[in-house]
């Protein structure tokens, strides 16, 4: 396992608990998939910081409490995606998980045959095509996954992974507050809410902010086109005001 320069990590993550989901997306870019850090982290539950932490694309091999509320954590950065989310966004789009394409690409839905970004920027949504970084800072569109874990298919996935999950996409919504938090696949939002949900808005929403779920943009789903992709998009923008 690779290590990382302490002192850079801790220059990037003296920040506040709102900015700390963004600070960890530039460590995951920065650093090599097994890379590992550690910090000291002030002001959190043990339970929220774990969830924010695993969000950023890493997993936690140690944390301790080291008095005067600090908890000292050692994470390790996995073969995924990040979590792109920050305050005051307007949509915050979750697929089911990151292929292993998109893993390494460093971008959600960036298979050429995804027709996510079309879509996004045919409805008007973001501005600038596979750019996660620029959607959250400048459109306001925060990205995260409902299953952190990278596989081949989102087949691969459990109920038990899509129910933990929306624990932590929940907690998330609760916490950032967006304007509505829109789900691209209903296999997700099946398995772990309503198993008979059809595309559109949905009678929970979570942490107090209203979901949409719509088709999953994936090039395997022959149904939908940019256009009605879009469509969906513009309904969850719309939802959100």
């Amino acid at each position: 396992m690779g290590g990382v320069d302490a002192r850079t990590i801790g220059r990037t993550l003296r920040v506040t608990p709102v900015a700390l989901p963004m600070a960890l997306a530039a460590v995951h870019r920065a650093v090599p998939v097994g890379a590992r850090w550690s910090a000291s982290f002030t002001g959190w539950t043990t339970d929220a910081l774990m969830a924010v932490i695993e969000g950023g694309g890493f997993a936690v091999r140690g944390c301790a409490a080291t008095g005067s509320a600090r908890v000292r954590v050692e994470a390790e950065r996995l073969r995924t995606l990040p979590d792109y989310v920050a305050p005051d966004l307007r949509v915050v789009v979750v697929g089911l998980n990151p292929s292993l394409y998109s893993a390494d690409a460093g971008v959600g839905f960036a298979r050429p045959g995804n027709r996510f970004w079309p879509a996004a920027r045919a409805a008007g949504l973001v501005t600038a095509d596979r750019d996660p970084l620029h959607a959250v800072t400048v459109d306001r569109v925060g990205m995260t996954d409902l299953v952190k874990r990278a596989t081949v298919g989102a087949a691969e996935l459990t109920t038990t992974e899509y129910r933990a999950g929306l624990t932590r996409v929940e907690r998330m919504a609760a916490w950032l507050r967006p304007g509505a938090v829109c789900f691209l696949g209903l296999a997700g939002w099946r398995a772990a809410v309503d198993r008979k949900a059809v595309a559109g808005v949905q009678a929970r929403a979570l942490g107090g902010v209203p979901v949409y779920v719509m088709p999953n943009p994936s090039g395997l789903n022959a149904h939908d086109t940019v256009d009605s992709l879009a469509a969906h998009l513009r309904a969850a923008a719309t939802l959100a005001g």
